[in-house]
């Protein structure tokens, strides 16, 4: 990239921070051989984990726990042409130590869809990468 372009790569903590400010991302994983992208709300975690709340029986947490996966959230102004997206990379697992979940019970996130026998998923922030797009000037 050119000195003056506005494209910069971010670091890891500039990247948890910007992700600790937005409510919703997207889950990137394989549902039936495909690719597949599930828009959640979630929180990070005091390790910098990526957590969501959903429904024990439901069709993600069979699709992605124990796997890797990729989560992606993102802010852009396109008045200004403008804005950062962070993906984190990892796997997730499903909550399962009873001490841990109530914890974040606490302190995690609570779903904006109805959820049956909830369980919390854990996306471990392996991979850590963003981009921020400043705003365009004209030539």
């Amino acid at each position: 990239m050119l000195e003056n372009d506005a494209f910069r790569i971010l670091d890891r903590q500039e990247c948890l921070r910007l992700l600790a400010k937005v409510p919703v991302g997207r889950v990137v994983y394989t549902r039936q051989a495909l690719p597949a992208v599930l828009p959640v709300n979630f929180s990070l975690d005091q390790d910098a984990s990526v957590l969501l709340y959903t429904s024990a029986g439901s069709d993600l947490v069979r699709a992605i726990d124990g796997v890797v996966v990729a989560f992606e959230a993102d802010e852009f102004t396109a008045a200004t042409q403008s804005g950062w997206s962070v993906v984190v990379t990892g796997r997730a697992s499903v909550v399962t130590d009873p001490a841990e979940h109530e914890r974040l019970s606490q302190t995690g996130p609570h779903s904006w869809m109805p959820v049956r026998d909830g369980v919390f998923v854990r996306i471990e922030s392996e991979l850590v990468t963003g981009r921020e797009l400043g705003a365009r000037t004209t030539r």
